[in-house]
């Protein structure tokens, strides 16, 4: 399969978010595993998607989506060989996929590195990037004939700022500055991917990055200065590579680049993915604080249930800003885009927000969009606390209840 020709309406799910079954499948475990969530709260069961895939798949069907974004679990393929019983699974949802006429979106990172890579180092260690080739071409073996579209490493900036740099995520450390070789290793662990899916005949290869636009608080210079700080390591540090083969001045002397690995980085792109949930404020450091910006809350837009500010606006910005910056810029798709409004009486807020932002996608000129999420699931540090489904799910019972955004949504599609 290639890069379809009509506009592409599809879903977003993660495999560590929804599939549970952790002691099933040749799955060891991940960094998540041992990471403190909300309530004491883990993903062991999630939305038990291993094991019900079929009524998933049933539902995508009905809601008439062009494609599937899921992401494999790393764990469940390596790092101890255990390959078959995992790919297996993938086997059987790829196929169920096909079968029901939708094009599954495979991404291959999402966030779920083996403790055991964690331990030896992780994304601070290069090695790894080598590690996730490995495991790029057993995947990749095993579907390329199947999956239309594939990204290697999902939104490897927030792994960079959340995981490693303060601490908010997996694994958990607080490095600030000092995580700056994290972002050069997942660079360049996408672009060992790139290649190593090219060989296995995969078609169609792109990125899921997320972008926000920097806003300064005010026009003073200082306020200016911070926005264009956060947007270098939120924004360039990652499309910058990708896309034209340098690092941002002012960054590239931190990273630890090797001859030969920018050409690696900027392998060429099918497709590039942009996932967008909301736009960044700043102003310039108050005294102490070790970093060159500070956040400040953006108040006049309506917030989530996760108090992200609704601003739909802010999806055409990202996308007219890349395409002013990269001529040469691959089509763009809408990788991930969501909300979650887990106390909501009906589901009127997100049928609101969902309208808003694909008119901004369709506005922007992008080829597909893909909402986040087909399901409620396991919300990384905040458990099961947030609801960004779709379709909501009942923990206890598993059982699967069609939200009204999920019938707008159809409506949407079958326009």
């Amino acid at each position: 399969m290639t890069l379809p020709d009509r506009f592409l309406w599809g879903v977003s799910t993660s495999a560590f978010q929804i599939e549970g079954a952790f002691a099933e499948g040749g799955r060891t475990p991940s960094v998540w595993d041992r990471f403190p969530v909300h309530e004491g709260q883990d993903a062991s069961v999630a939305c038990d998607h291993y094991h019900r895939y079929r009524e998933d798949v049933a539902l995508l069907r009905d809601l008439g989506v062009g494609a599937y974004r899921f992401s494999v679990a790393w764990p469940r393929i390596q790092p101890f060989g255990r390959t078959s019983e995992g790919l297996d699974f993938y086997d059987r949802l790829v196929d169920e996929l096909v079968a029901a006429g939708i094009a599954p979106v495979a991404t291959l990172y999402h966030w779920d590195t083996p403790l055991a890579l964690e331990e030896a180092g992780g994304w601070l260690n290069r090695d790894t990037a080598h590690r996730f080739a490995e495991y790029a071409a057993t995947v990749a073996d095993r579907l390329a004939d199947r999956v239309a579209l594939w990204i290697p490493v999902n939104e490897p900036a927030m792994l960079t700022l959340q995981g490693y740099a303060v601490g908010q995520h997996a694994p958990g450390k607080a490095l600030l500055y000092d995580a700056l070789p994290v972002a050069h290793h997942l660079n360049l662990a996408h672009g060992l991917a790139v290649s190593a899916l090219r060989s296995a005949g995969a078609r169609a290869v792109g990125t899921a990055n997320n972008h926000t636009p920097a806003w300064p608080a005010t026009p003073d210079p200082a306020d200016v200065a911070a926005a264009q700080a956060y947007s270098a390591v939120h924004n360039l540090l990652f499309s910058d590579p990708v896309l034209t083969g340098r690092y941002p001045d002012a960054l590239a002397d931190r990273l630890p680049i090797l001859d030969g690995d920018p050409a690696i980085v900027s392998a060429p792109l099918d497709f590039y993915g942009v996932n967008y949930y909301n736009p960044t404020r700043l102003r310039a450091p108050s005294p102490g604080n070790p970093l060159p910006f500070e956040l400040v809350d953006i108040t006049e837009h309506p917030l989530t249930g996760f108090g992200w500010p609704v601003v739909p606006s802010g999806l055409t910005e990202v996308v007219t800003w890349l395409r002013d910056r990269y001529p040469d810029l691959p089509p763009v798709y809408v990788t991930e885009n969501g909300c979650s409004f887990p106390h909501a009486a009906d589901d009127t807020d997100r049928v609101d927000y969902l309208s808003a932002h694909v008119d901004a996608a369709l506005e922007a000129g992008v080829r597909g969009y893909f909402v986040w999420s087909v399901m409620d699931n396991f919300e990384w540090e905040a458990g099961y606390s947030q609801r960004f489904g779709l379709v909501h799910v009942d923990y206890d019972t598993g059982v699967r209840t069609p939200r009204a955004s999920y019938h707008w949504y159809r409506d949407r599609i079958g326009r």
